[in-house]
């Protein structure tokens, strides 16, 4: 029978490669047969596992910065929120100093306008008071005088 020899090795450079079997054939003479087996290689297992983590790595930066975003978002928008309401209030305030000086304004000027009638109505009926006056003494002189004269032709 033919010689047989078994022989496994396993070579550090090229640990992936597994086992390698070398077998004599009969039929072929001296040229050795090799099977060889090959397992899983560990550098695609880790660079896999790297790329999940990876992955997963990445989804939590996303997370955290989608977050982050938000939270300024929120603020921002509570702070939008609050100066809306200081103008609001700061323009109410305002106006209603407005409004408060407006009627100030008109009550003076009401004010103004009664004592400018009343001064008005004071000379006007002065006046007319000095000139009834005038003509009832001018009026009791011309009867004195008519009187004067009719007595003085008797």
């Amino acid at each position: 029978m033919a010689n047989m020899a078994l022989t496994t090795t396993t070579l550090p450079k090229f640990r992936h490669l597994g086992s390698t079997i070398l077998r004599r054939t009969p039929t072929i003479g001296r040229n050795p047969r090799a099977f060889v087996t090959v397992s899983p290689r560990p550098l695609q297992a880790s660079a896999s596992q790297e790329a999940s983590n990876a992955a997963e790595d990445g989804t939590k930066e996303v997370k955290r910065t989608a977050e982050d975003v938000k939270d300024k978002v929120i603020s921002t928008g509570e702070q939008v929120a609050q100066k809306t309401k200081e103008v609001a209030s700061s323009v109410s305030e305002a106006a209603q100093n407005m409004g408060e000086k407006a009627k100030q304004t008109v009550q003076e000027a009401w004010g103004s306008a009664k004592e400018t009638s009343q001064k008005i109505k004071d000379t006007v009926v002065g006046k007319a008071e000095e000139t009834v006056n005038d003509t009832a003494d001018a009026t009791k002189q011309t009867a004195e005088n008519v009187q004067r004269s009719m007595n003085s032709k008797n």
